[in-house]
């Protein structure tokens, strides 16, 4: 099974659920967002915010594709870039964090480790970039899939309650305590994207 991870562009943003296309809770204030909505404008809001995001700062999301059927995906931006991430009340997120805004597998693909994955492989790209952390808001409640992640999946790839909550605790994974297992990390990565070549028989002198 061929596992891939690509940045998320404008060019395969069409690739995310239907429904997650014209989704702007994080990206929009909560005003904004309702505004949008009845406005029937929302996919675009969302197209420009990506635009603008990666213009600015950079590759802001992954698609996760298995044999080249897009499967799931991550979103995560610096929370000056989050409106929505202010409207929380354990906000604000911490200033030296990048915040981990939502994720989605499609059910078929649930329980196969591509959420760790996923996790795994925004945490190389942020500490490549420089970052302490990632943080997000988690959902203890949770019963379905929504905007805001599940608080239980967030503590099991490995966060840490920073802030509880009984509904939205605020959860940080140190990008430094990864660095231990960075390079089991990288190679587990480039075993499930299939991105390391078969190595060559060792042929006898």
């Amino acid at each position: 099974m061929g596992r891939r991870l690509v940045p998320l562009t404008l060019d395969n943003l069409p690739d995310l659920p239907q429904r997650c296309r014209s989704c702007v809770f994080w990206e929009l204030d909560p005003v904004s967002g309702e505004a949008a909505v009845k406005a029937g404008t929302a996919a675009l809001e969302k197209e420009s915010w990506i635009s603008a995001v990666l213009l600015d700062w950079g590759s802001c999301g992954r698609v996760v594709y298995v044999d080249e059927v897009p499967v799931g995906y991550v979103l995560y931006a610096p929370p000056a870039y989050v409106p929505r991430s202010m409207a929380f009340p354990t906000s604000p997120v911490s200033p030296d964090a990048v915040q981990l805004m939502t994720a989605f597998i499609l059910p078929d693909y649930q329980g196969q480790g591509l959420g760790r994955v996923m996790v795994q492989t925004v945490a190389k790209d942020l500490l490549r970039r420089g970052f302490k952390a990632i943080e997000a808001f988690g959902d203890a409640r949770w019963k379905e899939p929504a905007c805001v992640l599940p608080a239980d999946h967030l503590l099991a790839v490995g966060f840490k309650t920073v802030r509880q909550h009984p509904a939205y605790p605020r959860l940080r994974l140190e990008l430094r305590s990864t660095l231990s297992w960075k390079e089991d990390v990288e190679m587990a990565l480039d075993r499930l994207l299939g991105a390391v070549q078969k190595e060559p028989a060792l042929r006898p002198l």
